[in-house]
């Protein structure tokens, strides 16, 4: 079954950014390309710019996740999950905390993935009771290891 084809505009903010691009035709994400790098002393952690701000179409949201290759560097993006929403117009960017000194992401590297999620309209109601559950209000860890 073919995908359904969502259009999304995107600028380049410097010559050098790269147009998102999905890996295969089976990927979930659009990788993104680091076009600086800047180590911030006062954090820790590396900041990096795509040049590519982007238009998420209303009703959606754009999850940043890290690629699969952060593995090799030993770094951890520092806000877990980045969420692109669909009226921020800014360039997207990442920024890596660093565990280990192994290879760090280069000027050219794909460094995260992009991925385009639908979001619903959410009524919040206010009860006294929730629903029973087999797990209730069992947390971290007690579904087993």
């Amino acid at each position: 079954m073919a995908k359904k084809v969502m259009k999304i505009r995107f600028r380049k903010l410097c010559p050098e950014a790269v147009m998102p691009k999905a890996a295969t035709a089976g990927s979930a994400g659009f990788d993104l390309t680091a076009v600086r790098r800047r180590w911030n002393r006062e954090l820790e952690l590396w900041e990096y710019g795509t040049g590519l701000a982007v238009e998420i179409p209303a009703g959606y949201v754009g999850l940043l996740f890290p690629r699969s290759s952060v593995y090799r560097t030993g770094a951890i993006l520092s806000n877990g999950v980045g969420v692109i929403d669909s009226d921020y117009r800014g360039e997207i960017g990442a920024k890596f905390y660093t565990l280990k000194y192994l290879e760090k992401y280069e000027i050219g590297d794909r460094i995260c993935q992009l991925v385009i999620v639908p979001i619903p309209g959410v009524e919040w109601i206010e009860s006294e009771e929730l629903t029973a559950t087999e797990r209730g209000a069992g947390g971290y860890g007690s579904t087993g290891s």
